[in-house]
């Protein structure tokens, strides 16, 4: 049975080679003052950062600078950001990046007028904001987390061990979001890879959870497939435009909340994969695929038949002469074999983890119960040891 649900996305998006000219239509909806958000200097190389400067100045923004945000933004970095917001009384936050400059800018949106430690309340505790929240816009220059167009906010504590993500309310979801598909051509193909199994992971951590049939897993099933179809092309022709914006539509419809809805969801590897990403600071993309097959092989037999339709309609597996188990077995085996060609992380010892990580690790995993079965410590534990 189809589950009750309330769905709304306010996000407004710009999709296209010419999407940032829209940037025109809204800033003169927003204050003076603009906190730019950025990472590690890329927007300077390929010319991005020059065109949003020129916009901003055009619509007589005044700009305050605010760079570094990392692929895992900090708590400290988070406190830096909610300082400059404060400090210059800031209008608008403008994120250009990816999902990481996304989520970091939405962190500071429900943190700066909040008098609570932001890390406590909203981290630790799961509260939700209860102070005035300062807009946030994107544009993006890697498609892969769907931050531009949800309310998901990841932030890591190096000191204690953890990365935690919280899903605020649709108020938090940002005001617009740019989509330029060349705007991610500049990307390394690693980081690319990493994007395309983002989403991937994104789109399963829905569909496996439920037994009936329903509109989601079929819009899921879609996504899957074009998904495929279009990585395998970009990784042979990195700057073909028709699978780059295919890739990053792809992105946006896979967590904007659509197909989660009627849904239990999972989650389990993200939960798996950040609390590596805790200990590792690897790419988090990368952690998702490491954990996935060791993960989803150990939780199949509770979920056989939806991993059985996965196969056959994702994959392409005939189940003629084939017990449900080998037709499930045969869906991951492709699934596997689609992630080698695209190259992504298989281990997490191919990203720094080691056999003495792995009890914090687990005890950093928090354990969720909307997927096929729910995980005891011991069984994460040893999820976490195939992992390696």
């Amino acid at each position: 049975m189809l589950g009750n649900f309330s769905y709304k996305n306010a996000t407004k998006l710009y999709f296209g080679d010419d999407s940032l000219k829209y940037l025109n239509e809204e800033l003169p909806k927003y204050g003076k003052t603009v906190q730019l958000i950025y990472g590690g200097g890329s927007i300077k190389k390929n010319g991005v950062y020059d065109e949003i400067v020129k916009i901003l100045q055009e619509n007589g923004k005044t700009i305050v600078e605010d760079s570094g945000v990392m692929p895992n933004p900090t708590i400290e970095k988070l406190r830096e950001g909610i300082k400059i917001a404060r400090d210059n009384d800031v209008d608008l936050l403008l994120a250009v990046g990816g999902g990481s400059c996304c989520d970091y800018a939405k962190a500071v949106s429900v943190s700066v007028n909040c008098d609570e430690d932001p890390w406590d309340k909203y981290y630790l505790r799961f509260g939700e904001p209860t102070c005035e929240i300062l807009p946030v816009g994107c544009i993006l220059t890697m498609a892969g987390t769907g931050s531009e167009m949800n309310a998901g906010a990841v932030i890591t504590n190096h000191e204690q061990k953890l990365k935690i993500g919280h899903v605020f309310g649709e108020e938090v979801m940002p005001k617009f979001s740019i989509l330029n598909p060349k705007f991610t051509f500049s990307l390394p193909k690693r980081q690319m890879v990493a994007g395309i199994y983002d989403i991937f992971n994104h789109i399963c951590e829905q569909y496996f959870s439920g037994e009936d049939d329903n509109t989601s897993d079929y819009i899921a099933e879609a996504l899957m497939k074009s998904l495929i179809h279009s990585s395998l092309i970009a990784i042979e022709d990195p700057e073909n435009y028709e699978a780059r914006s295919n890739i990053m539509w792809t992105a946006t419809w896979a967590l904007n909340t659509l197909i989660s809805r009627g849904k239990t969801t999972d989650w389990m590897v993200h939960m798996l994969g950040q609390s590596a990403g805790a200990y590792t600071d690897a790419t988090h993309g990368m952690t998702l695929s490491a954990v996935s097959l060791p993960y989803y092989r150990y939780i199949m037999p509770y979920g056989l038949k939806k991993f059985v339709r996965f196969a056959k309609e994702v994959w392409g597996v005939s189940s003629e002469g084939k017990s449900d188990e080998k037709v499930a077995e045969e869906g991951l085996a492709a699934m596997e074999n689609w992630m080698k060609t695209l190259g992504v992380a298989m281990s997490l010892s191919e990203l720094g983890a080691t056999e003495d990580m792995i009890d914090g690790i687990t005890e950093g995993t928090l354990i969720l119960e909307g997927g096929y079965k729910v995980l005891t410590k011991d069984e994460i534990r040893n999820i976490l040891k195939e992992s390696l």
